[in-house]
């Protein structure tokens, strides 16, 4: 159950019109009051002889009360309360005491308060109630609303917890603000796919992602087509910055600005300025380590080096580390999901777009030892779009892969430490990463899997031997999958490279456990070709690679990983 108070008015006649009327879409069903701070409130919806205009006057009284001069310019208050899609239909009486609930847990009317100020619950749909007030109480003064939404958030709680409704995660107050319904319902008048404000979020956020200075961060806005303001000093310092998108105006046909702390907390400039900070080398954006990698692949390969090393932090590192990780992590995802191509793009935007909410908490994070995720993200934007094929694209793979580690164990931490909507951002990210794997991988694991179930029947025993040797408890697992062939293929290359198959793959396995993986073998194939420099896609291999081992017989045409030979044992 979500409530959500909305800006201040001036005008009680226009809300209750607005809630008694037919809605923007002709949504609005059957209006009707359900409760109010008196039983005897005339309802406009059920009572014909009822007006909204008696409505307004009795809401309006205690304000128009007061001397001219002393009435509140913003004095109409407004909450909504809605239940989720998954939760039963509530009776106009469940609605009613929890009108009756929330209006006492804010202070607007609280119990056994007899001079309280005065309110109505509307409801016009199933899922919904409206709740209006006015901010001047019977006795005159004006309600203690310290903190309101985040009280009318914790009855929220509770009242799931009574009715046995689904469970929202609780805030911690470090989200970004949501879109307002004015704001969402102009993007659909519009035909946007999302509010202007989610839409400048999301451009701001990629174009921080791995910037070394401000110079470069306001390039960025610029050349994503944004309208930039900044703010500057007497002194000529710069204090702020504001954005717009170019087509979204007021009614004055004015570009409508966003301070960038009003689009996520950790997009003000002092936030920003704080990752523009060296790390402990000390290197800054232009020494040697931080020039352009030679291509998408090796820019990739690199992020995926950089996330397994990060995981390794959020497993076992202290809290301001792990969190600074966690931030930077964000910023890989924003690159990774600008640069890749378009059959996996949609779900990396999507899985960004959740983990966003994840990378802030109240734990501080301590900046500088993110500097190799940083780096990483600023070597995928500069290495520029990769290709959906090739080393491109099965490189894409090996770093959503170890992307998704990263993601699942920033939600075991946020878990610990009771950072519910932040866990629950990070598993929903997970969710959209196994989409876009998905739509990385099949390609390139269809071509090892194609060589690997070539291989010769020798050669395939020698593979799942060094396999039961180096991780016994997980081998008959990982014979039985259907990615066991990709698996073989990358041992014999491994071999044929020059290292030792059994050492690389336990060093592989012991970093970090792989019983929860989705797929052992396909989590196996990945470490080992970057733990050996293989090339991600297959087919880039050079010819003494064990393709000389094949047994002779032409295979069928390629029918995927499905397609499975009798088992080597």
């Amino acid at each position: 159950m979500i409530p959500s108070i909305h800006n201040r008015g001036s005008e009680t006649i226009g809300l209750i019109r607005y809630l008694y009327g037919p809605g923007t879409k002709e949504e609005h069903i059957d209006p009707h009051l359900v409760a109010a701070f008196d039983p005897l409130t005339p309802d406009p919806g059920r009572n014909p002889k009822a007006t909204h205009e008696q409505l307004q006057r009795l809401l309006d009284q205690p304000v128009n009360a007061l001397p001219a001069g002393k009435r509140p310019e913003k004095h109409v208050w407004h909450l909504s309360v809605r239940a989720a899609p998954e939760d039963p239909i509530l009776s106009d009486e469940d609605w009613a005491a929890i009108a009756r609930r929330t209006v006492a847990a804010t202070g607007i009317a609280p119990d056994g308060d007899e001079a309280a100020c005065r309110w109505a619950a509307v409801r016009h749909a199933d899922d919904h109630i409206h709740i209006i007030a006015t901010l001047v109480r019977d006795d005159g003064r004006r309600p203690r609303l310290h903190n309101e939404a985040r009280r009318a958030q914790a009855e929220c709680r509770r009242i799931e917890a009574d009715y046995n409704l689904r469970r929202v995660p609780a805030g911690d107050g470090t989200a970004a603000k949501r879109p307002t319904s004015a704001e969402r319902h102009k993007a659909e008048r519009e035909g946007r796919g999302q509010p202007a404000r989610e839409e400048l979020r999301e451009t701001v956020r990629r174009a921080v992602s791995g910037a070394m200075s401000e110079e470069e961060f306001f390039d960025r806005l610029a050349s994503a087509g944004l309208l930039i303001r900044r703010r500057v000093a007497p002194s000529g310092d710069l204090l702020g910055y504001t954005v717009a998108l170019p087509d979204d105006r007021n009614g004055d046909k004015e570009p409508i600005f966003y301070a960038g702390s009003t689009l996520a907390p950790d997009l003000s400039l002092p936030r920003i300025r704080r990752r523009f900070s060296a790390g402990p080398s000390g290197q800054g954006a232009d020494t040697p380590a931080a020039q352009t990698p030679s291509g998408p692949a090796t820019a990739r390969r690199q992020a995926a080096a950089a996330t397994w090393q990060a995981v390794l932090v959020i497993d076992h590192g202290e809290d301001a580390q792990v969190a600074a990780h966690i931030a930077a992590a964000g910023e890989v995802l924003d690159a990774l999901a600008k640069t890749s191509a378009a059959h996996s793009r949609a779900q990396l935007r999507e899985a960004a777009f959740a983990f966003e909410r994840a990378t802030r908490s109240h734990v501080q994070a301590e900046r500088g030892h993110d500097r190799a995720l940083r780096q990483a993200a600023r070597d995928l934007v500069r290495s520029g779009p990769a290709l959906g094929r090739g080393e491109d694209g099965a490189t894409t793979a090996m770093a959503i892969d170890m992307l998704f580690f990263l993601v699942t164990a920033a939600a075991h931490w946020h878990a610990k430490k009771n950072h519910a909507q932040q866990a629950a951002a990070a598993h929903q990210a997970a969710e959209h990463l196994r989409a876009a794997y998905r739509a990385a991988a099949d390609a390139p694991l269809g071509v090892l899997y194609q060589r690997g179930r070539h291989l010769s029947q020798p050669l395939l025993r020698r593979q799942a031997a060094y396999l039961r040797q180096a991780v016994p408890e997980l081998a008959e697992q990982a014979l039985a999958e259907p990615g066991w062939f990709a698996l073989a293929a990358t041992l014999a290359d491994v071999e044929a490279a020059g290292h030792d198959p059994a050492r690389l793959l336990a060093a592989a396995a012991e970093r970090r456990e792989l019983a929860s993986a989705d797929s052992v073998t396909d989590v196996l194939v990945w470490r080992l070709r970057r733990m050996a420099d293989l090339p991600a896609d297959a087919t880039a291999m050079p010819e003494h690679a064990p393709t000389a081992s094949l047994n002779g017989r032409p295979g069928r045409p390629s029918a995927g990983r499905a397609d499975q030979p009798r088992r080597v044992r």
